[in-house]
């Protein structure tokens, strides 16, 4: 079905609901680069005027990723199916109508909770496409979505941190001096999360064990989780590692996912495998998956489908649903500017990703960072770490100094989250600020962690 537009005297064509998505964007380099971006600002006005009036019901029937080569679109399908009634409500209204609605009154925090089985990531990245950055903190903060493991995440009024204790050698004592620093500042109650060096099990049960045990000793309310492949938390398990969160890397289409050596039907064996832990004896269904996501990643391994790549962003999200994840965070500007320029875009793709997400009913954090060659700096960042927090974000990482020495690249720091929390009046998980007030701070040291 082609859709178009006249602007200016002239007549806009987009044969392909995917063309009309990617004409509608935004600016962004990655796009730029796949050579679907549009090719002046009066273009990219006239998709975004098609797609205002575009009727919602189209996605239902159009598809930007073929249902019968893709299986990320096949699972999208099966939630809008399962989810029609609920769709039924708000099935009359256009892409443009839909924002109106998103911005009114009548769209209350509880009636888009209802909603968000029902919407489609097309539609969510869609409907984001026309808004200003304004519009996307708004309607974020609307919406709550409230995730459980050793400590709750997500209420209003609170913020809180990954403690992300990266060392280039996974040298134990390094990462537990990171942990210490981590502690002491008010980080950690979203999880203790570390990307390993050496993606093996030995490495990986190491440093699980390292955290359970300081975990144990200390009283520390919070979950651990080691960011290797999922097939090596996989082997991990079945030795016996004491692992509390599953992490994967997932994209929007089926070959992004083969690209990180997944599919949904190993996730799904992971899933199980990781629920038969019973790592919380008393919260049998509790959250225990964690997902990251990042704009430019099915472009970068060509399987972007010449789909624009906050819509694909978007479709990665519908896969983080169906696992009902503790945790999910865009890793916004880790890609590098080959895929979001400069601090501008990446600006903007930080809002867009945490209200699409927020929208399709998931847990959202970001990693607020940048690559040391993009056209980006600390007050870029700056900048989106504010936004974000006026917008309800679940949870932002904690890097020692926000300088990750492993993977390289900038992020936030433990005591950007202090300045967030000061600012905006938020406060820790309410487990952990109870461990904060009353724990045994005064005994933690690099040791003890160490030999806990």
């Amino acid at each position: 079905m082609a859709y178009a537009h006249t602007a200016g005297g002239t007549r806009y064509r987009f044969p392909t609901l995917a063309d009309l998505l990617a004409k509608a964007s935004p600016a962004r380099s990655g796009d730029e680069l796949a050579g679907i971006a549009a090719r002046s600002s009066i273009e990219r006005v006239a998709a975004q005027i098609a797609l205002a009036d575009l009727p919602l019901k189209v996605f239902l029937s159009e598809h930007v990723v073929p249902y019968e080569a893709d299986e990320v679109t096949r699972l999208i399908v099966d939630q809008s199916r399962a989810n029609a009634e609920v769709f039924s409500q708000i099935d009359s209204l256009t892409v443009g109508e839909f924002r109106d609605f998103l911005l009114s009154d009548a769209a209350t925090g509880d009636r888009l909770a209802a909603l968000a089985p029902a919407i489609m990531p097309e539609m969510a990245a869609a409907v984001s496409k026309l808004m200003r950055l304004q519009d996307l903190v708004l309607v974020s903060r609307k919406i709550s979505v409230v995730t459980r493991f050793r400590t709750t995440v997500g209420l209003p009024g609170r913020l809180s941190t990954r403690l992300q204790p990266n060392h280039p050698t996974d040298d134990p004592a390094g990462i537990a001096a990171s942990i210490l620093d981590g502690l002491l500042l008010g980080s950690g109650d979203a999880v203790i999360g570390i990307n390993p060096v050496s993606d093996n099990v030995a490495t990986l049960t190491t440093l699980l064990r390292l955290i359970d045990r300081a975990r144990t000793r200390f009283a520390i309310p919070t979950q651990s989780c080691v960011l290797a492949h999922i097939t090596t938390q996989m082997q991990a398990m079945a030795q016996g590692a004491p692992l509390d969160l599953l992490f994967q890397s997932i994209g929007g289409t089926e070959a992004t996912n083969a690209s990180f050596g997944v599919s949904l039907s190993l996730l799904d064996e992971a899933h199980q495998m990781a629920r038969s832990l019973n790592r919380l004896p008393d919260a049998p269904d509790a959250n225990i998956m964690y997902f990251e996501t990042g704009q430019g990643s099915s472009l970068s391994a060509n399987a972007h489908h010449a789909v624009d790549q906050q819509t694909l962003e978007a479709r990665a999200y519908a896969v983080a649903r169906h696992f009902k994840p503790m945790l999910v965070n865009t890793v916004v500007g880790f890609i590098g500017p080959e895929y979001l320029y400069d601090g501008r875009q990446i600006l903007r793709a930080g809002l867009e990703d945490h209200f699409c997400g927020k929208l399709l009913g998931l847990p959202m954090g970001c990693d607020i960072c940048y690559t040391n060659h993009a056209e980006a700096g600390q007050d870029d960042m700056d900048a989106l770490l504010t936004m974000l927090g006026a917008a309800g974000v679940n949870y932002i990482m904690g890097v020692p100094g926000s300088d990750d020495i492993m993977l390289h690249y900038q992020s936030t720091s433990f005591h950007d989250a202090l300045y967030l929390r000061s600012l905006l009046g938020l406060r820790p998980a309410p487990e952990f600020e109870a461990w904060l007030a009353t724990g045994p701070l005064k005994q933690l040291s690099v040791q003890a962690l160490l030999n806990a």
